[in-house]
């Protein structure tokens, strides 16, 4: 688990080195040998990382060395952030003013390029030092093979939800049934797959096992298999274990070159057994889509009503009562658990030798405590953290900076997938943008039971999602262990941390303890500005920051040391007092996201069109200062990247500007537009060429005419017309859009 923390650590610094490298002129030649020869030996450590990520469990030693190296990419990193940081500042500015800077702070630069070149220097002996402490420690290649023990547990962990007795199962009869009228039913004759899909430890094996052991399905089918899938499964155990199975039900002598044959003699074996049978097979605990692949060779289809269930680990005592001081507390636990039966048996078992109510209030505030220490929570943990290494490593960063969010907090997708890409996760895919590739990693974490769906849209996509309590104790026990986390509860957080990513989420009066967090990457506040003290201003010293989210804080006015902030890519002041934006804003080199929907912003800065790397804005009520013009919003290197622009009033007067600058927004996704007044009428005919990926287009206004460029939104898939006089059928028009799956037509005159 650390080694792939470290491992994904690793390979974003690669890619930063090669863009720093690639994009910095002003390298001297000796840091730009340093860097290349850093990437080089971070390239080999990523593929001793992988390996031992495998592993799974590594010794006292290996999980040292591990830490070692994530410990010097995080410093490599400050190093190039530092250093990229002093070069910004020298390129900023007009012509002359950058003349005027190098000019004046030229034995400046070459210091900062020497005690950089220092620090590289440093930095390559510590990575010499730890291939030689690698050596001492007898820390070779690590093979992937060393945690058969935890397989083998995980397994029997599996199988033994197999043997339940019937008195134990509760709560499941309805689900129960209808799976037994499922496989029972005939009129289904065609070969049939069910899939049962939840997270780990939700019941699946349990659920699946009583259907299979029933009388009425028992003689439903002529022969049975249940087949446990191991992570690393081998395809002909898993036909030969299946053979086994059918012939072992019939009471019929197993074939007796069994253990010989190869992969086509076993196909064959059984379709010959099957040819003519009914049969039920189950394979329990798969974790690849590709085994379903790999056997359905084997499985004849006759028409017989064939089944197969593919299952991607309960019990109770109600002859005892829980004792009613208890009882709130117990309530508290089970609310904790959400219906997880594995959850439930596990922290009933930890809970059973416990009478004090102060044992259970210890348990109930400290259950991440408990998770990491209690022996009788080992086996949940073991399972939900099985779920949590099968993630690939792009995602485990992206699942793991959930917890930064407080408990219970329901999860934005579209902020998520900002944030994201804000903080390096989102690989870089051709020919996809950064946003599709994130809106991946999302659904991929849905669809692995690892973020909970909340709320879906009219449409049915994803709009909110919740991290499970569990899951997120569990993600707060590796953050914590890799530093990849801090969370602030009023308590002292230090640079000795080590943490890259800050989540303030109580506060009793002014921050005064953040000490020395230079190295701090992310900086999130979660507190209510209607129940907590005014945050007057931010802690010093955030000047490699690149996210910083003060959605719906009580914080008043933004440092001057903002515009220092080079590094930002994410700022979000949305439901803040700041009533201003710094007019040095356009110092902001990197800023992709600029959040200030009901904010006390209402004039932006021009300082705003030198930002060339924005990607999505997001505001309400924004005035331009009185005489300047559309322009001087969308200055040509201002749009060209953006991908979102909603909320966006305009006057009537300044419909064309806007239209001109379209132009050039070839990856703009979704466009809101309405007037500034009721009253004005919405003109778009000035548009010549519509962004060629438009997904969703919200015009609202007095839309006389349904616009000459309608035709051309061959990626239009949401279309809303607010306000609309439209004095022609726009069906035709409608009908023409071939993506088109939503439409919403609201407050029509004609």
């Amino acid at each position: 688990m650390e080694a792939i923390l470290a491992s994904t650590t690793a390979d974003l610094l690669i890619g930063k080195i090669v863009l720093a490298t690639e994009n910095e002129a002003s390298l001297i030649r000796g840091l730009r040998d340093d860097l290349d020869e850093i990437k080089e030996e971070f390239i080999g450590m990523k593929a001793f990382l992988q390996d031992a990520d495998k592993k799974g469990v590594l010794t006292k030693a290996e999980s040292t060395w591990v830490a070692s190296i994530r410990d010097l990419a995080n410093e490599v990193e400050d190093v190039i952030d530092e250093f990229m940081y002093h070069m910004n500042k020298q390129h900023n500015g007009d012509k002359f003013s950058r003349l005027l800077y190098q000019t004046i702070c030229l034995p400046k630069n070459l210091w900062v390029k020497h005690r950089i070149a220092t620090k590289l220097q440093k930095i390559k002996r510590k990575i010499k030092f730890t291939y030689e402490r690698r050596k001492r420690l007898a820390i070779e290649q690590i093979e992937g093979t060393s945690s058969i023990d935890d397989q083998k547990t995980l397994f029997n962990y599996a199988e033994s939800s197999f043997f339940i007795k019937e008195d134990k199962l509760v709560g499941i009869e309805d689900d129960n049934k209808l799976l037994v009228k499922w496989l029972t039913d005939e009129e289904q004759q065609c070969s049939t797959v069910i899939s049962v899909v939840g997270m780990g430890g939700s019941g699946k094996t349990t659920l699946v096992s009583k259907a299979f052991n029933s009388r009425i399905v028992k003689r439903h089918f002529d022969c049975q298999a249940w087949i446990t899938v191991s992570q690393k499964y081998v395809v002909d155990d898993l036909l030969r274990r299946m053979i086994e199975e059918f012939y072992g039900a019939t009471k019929e002598a197993v074939p007796t070159n069994l253990n010989t044959m190869g992969f086509r003699e076993l196909v064959s074996t059984l379709l010959s057994y099957l040819g003519a049978k009914k049969y039920l097979v189950v394979l329990d605990d798969v974790w690849s889509s590709k085994l379903w692949e790999e056997i359905n060779v084997s499985l004849p289809d006759e028409g017989f009503g064939n089944r197969l269930f593919t299952v991607t680990a309960f019990s109770n005592n109600p002859g005892r009562r829980c004792p009613q001081e208890l009882e709130i507390l117990a309530r508290n636990l089970v609310n904790k658990c959400e219906g997880l039966p594995l959850a439930l048996v596990a922290l009933g078992s930890a809970m059973s030798s416990k009478k004090l109510e102060s044992e259970w209030e210890k348990v109930n505030n400290n259950l991440d405590f408990e998770l990491r220490n209690n022996p009788s929570l080992q086996k949940m943990k073991l399972i939900l953290l099985l779920s949590f290494n099968e993630l690939p490593y792009k995602l485990k960063h992206c699942f793991l900076y959930c917890c930064l969010f407080p408990e219970d907090f329901e999860l934005k997708r579209k902020r998520l997938i900002r944030l994201w890409m804000a903080e390096g996760f989102v690989e870089k895919v051709k020919g996809i943008t950064p946003e599709e590739v994130a809106e991946s990693y999302f659904r991929e974490l849905i669809h692995r039971n690892m973020l909970q769906v909340v709320k879906r849209d009219v449409s049915g996509r994803l709009k909110r999602c919740k991290l499970h309590d569990l899951l997120r104790e569990i993600a707060l026990s590796i953050v914590a262990a890799e530093n990849f986390v801090a969370l602030y509860d009023d308590q002292e957080v230090s640079e000795e941390s080590g943490a890259r990513r800050l989540s303030i989420q109580t506060i009793k009066e002014q921050i005064k303890s953040l000490k020395g967090m230079s190295k701090l990457r992310s900086l999130l506040v979660f507190i209510d500005y209607r129940s907590s003290p005014s945050l007057v201003t931010l802690p010093p010293g955030l000047r490699l920051l690149r996210v910083l989210d003060l959605e719906h804080t009580p914080i008043e006015k933004l440092p001057d040391e903002l515009v220092d902030l080079f590094n930002l890519q994410y700022l979000s002041l949305r439901r803040t007092m700041v009533k201003e934006l710094p007019k040095s804003i356009g110092w902001l080199y990197n800023l992709q996201t600029l959040d200030i929907r009901r904010s006390g912003i209402e004039v932006l800065p021009t300082g705003i069109t030198k930002l060339k790397n924005w990607r999505h804005l997001f505001m309400y009520r924004i005035y331009l200062h009185l005489g300047e013009t559309f322009e001087y919003l969308f200055g040509i290197p201002t749009p060209l990247n953006i991908y979102k622009l909603e909320n966006l009033q305009v006057r009537e007067a300044d419909e064309e500007d806007l239209c001109t600058a379209m132009r050039n927004m070839n990856v703009l996704r979704r466009l809101f537009v309405m007037v500034k007044d009721e009253a004005e009428t919405l003109r778009m005919d000035a548009l010549t060429a519509t962004p060629p990926l438009l997904q969703f287009l919200h015009l609202m206004g007095k839309l006389e005419k349904v616009p000459h460029w309608f035709l051309s939104l061959r990626s239009l898939t949401h279309l809303i017309l607010d306000w609309s006089r439209l004095t022609e059928d726009v069906l035709p028009f409608i009908k023409a859009l071939p993506w088109l799956g939503f439409l919403a037509l609201d407050n029509l005159n004609h």
